[in-house]
């Protein structure tokens, strides 16, 4: 199944995906108010019934991140084999770092390039949301824990990422990263290993790669993570990117207002935003 978060001018919902329509899940009474309340209830039923409510054309809708609302997110930087890799070490642990939730936001929404930053870049991902609880979770028995897969684009500010060679003030920004444009379950990516990860700018290939390249795999950093905090259904582990964002080109290419960034996943779909200038001044909650 696809799973997608959604805004309509009733308010917020969550459903099915089917072709360019979405069946509203959440709907009726005593059913899960929020996709991350849904995914607790599937872990205990491990059954998923579509409800015979009217399909809404996806163009009628604003889709949101899957997870508006994730307790926890967990990014991992410095995780894939490759050339730019070569010579050095392979580390012992992966460096990580958390986004928070209103620094995402969903597909064909503008990520905003922050007023504060020159060196605003890109950098597409494999974002695995949590579908049952766990704490200090074998590694074994990592995959029962997972609901699905979606695309992320963990925007940047790499001036601000650099200070003090701490990551969380370039990596928060308001709405300067996205995650859609909807969650795939497990059973239709039965080894995301297989998944190919595709980030184009301006429908130029920038970064490109399979996810058998990954330095740690998803069972260990479900593992990992969970040794030490416990995952709730809606955490999501954004993966890693590979090289070719911006920072890593020569001469450096950075994104600017106008830009259109799309991270494409094999099975999944595409995730698309445009680059807009962000006003602070003019962010409501």
């Amino acid at each position: 199944m696809k799973l997608a978060s959604f805004e309509t001018a009733e308010g917020n919902g969550y459903g099915v995906v089917l072709d360019d329509a979405i069946i509203p899940l959440n709907r009726g009474v005593g059913v899960p108010q929020d996709l991350k309340s849904y995914l607790a209830m599937l872990a205990a039923q491990q059954t998923a019934t579509v409800p015979n409510e009217p399909a809404i054309p996806l163009s009628a809708v604003r889709l949101l991140p899957p997870i508006p609302n994730p307790g926890k997110v967990f990014c991992v930087a410095t995780n894939f084999h490759e050339p730019s890799r070569e010579g050095k070490p392979v580390p012992e642990y992966p460096l990580l770092f958390t986004r928070f939730a209103d620094s995402l936001t969903g597909h064909e929404a503008p990520i905003l390039k922050p007023t504060r930053s020159d060196h605003f870049d890109f950098e597409g991902e494999v974002a695995v949301v949590i579908g049952m609880a766990g704490y200090q979770v074998p590694e074994e028995a990592a995959m029962t824990h997972v609901a699905g897969y979606s695309c992320f684009n963990d925007g940047s500010a790499r001036d601000w990422q650099k200070h003090s060679s701490q990551f969380t003030p370039g990596k928060n920004f308001y709405q300067s990263g996205s995650f859609g444009p909807w969650l795939v379950t497990v059973d239709e990516i039965p080894d995301p290993t297989r998944l190919a990860l595709e980030t184009r700018v301006n429908g130029a290939v920038k970064q490109s790669i399979t996810l058998d390249r990954f330095i740690f795999g998803i069972p260990w950093l479900i593992s990992y993570i969970s040794t030490f905090s416990p995952l709730s259904p809606g955490d999501v582990i954004v993966t890693g990117t590979p090289s070719g964002f911006g920072s890593s080109r020569q001469p450096p290419d950075f994104l600017c207002p106008g830009d259109v960034i799309e991270v494409e996943v094999s099975g999944i779909g595409v995730l698309r935003n445009i680059v807009a200038a962000e006003d602070g001044r003019k962010i409501s909650k």
